[in-house]
């Protein structure tokens, strides 16, 4: 099982997928991948078609080839076909929705557990984890379940922000992981903050980035981890 879980596709002032686009591209040719199933899913206010060619875009001159599941007739099948599974971010709920709609929960699982790599940003990061309870996304759709791929035991939380801004009454991004914390006491949450990523191969997890990872878990202060730390007891 081969993941690049990556925080977010932008970062403030540059393209889309510009910091990671190589990453991206690196990753999947390792695996002699040239061409990846792409699942839109997670877009709402814009065309499934739109996100394609927005990924396509960035990826083709680098010599990866862009395929959408939207446009199979029979998505399990192409999921099953495909050399590697790419996710884009958006609405998580919608993603899941959706997928689960079109049955490819397990689809998607089998597939990557069998050794095809996959790509995710924000949403599809949130979507390997076990659930997707630590999305920053509003429930604009009701999916069947939260339950997720459950590729990784640990939760994600993209964007990890630390930032109270001044003015602002409400809770903080880590007073809502303890909130998920107190409700779930048995798992870890990863703060993955923007320009970040999550390499993971088999039972194995790296962080790459400038920025550390925020670790939380119910009962223990949180704790900061830079690229190179062993992070490996959050796979297990």
């Amino acid at each position: 099982m081969k993941l690049l879980l990556i925080s977010n596709s932008t970062n403030a002032g540059e393209g889309y997928l510009e910091y990671c686009k190589q990453n991206i591209v690196d990753f999947l040719k390792a695996g002699k991948v040239t061409k990846v199933l792409f699942v839109p899913f997670a877009a709402v206010t814009f065309s499934y078609d739109d996100y394609q060619k927005k990924v396509q875009d960035k990826l083709a001159p680098l010599g990866i080839e862009v395929d959408s599941v939207h446009r199979h007739a029979d998505a399990k099948k192409a999921v099953a076909e495909a050399q590697a599974i790419v996710v884009g971010g958006g609405n998580t709920f919608h993603l899941l929705k959706n997928v689960q709609e079109l049955g490819l929960i397990e689809a998607i699982r089998e597939r990557v557990k069998a050794g095809a790599p996959y790509v995710g940003w924000s949403a599809g990061s949130n979507l390997t984890c076990p659930t997707i309870c630590t999305t920053n996304d509003m429930p604009i759709v009701e999916p069947q379940s939260f339950a997720a791929l459950q590729l990784i035991p640990f939760q994600i939380n993209p964007h990890y922000l630390d930032a109270h801004p001044t003015g602002h009454a409400g809770e903080t991004r880590e007073q809502r992981i303890e909130e998920y914390l107190a409700a779930n006491p048995g798992r870890y949450v990863a703060g993955l903050r923007e320009a970040c990523m999550f390499y993971v191969e088999g039972n194995s997890l790296r962080l790459q980035g400038e920025r550390p990872l925020r670790v939380f878990k119910k009962g223990q202060e949180p704790k900061e981890y830079k690229a190179g730390e062993d992070i490996s007891f959050l796979m297990k």
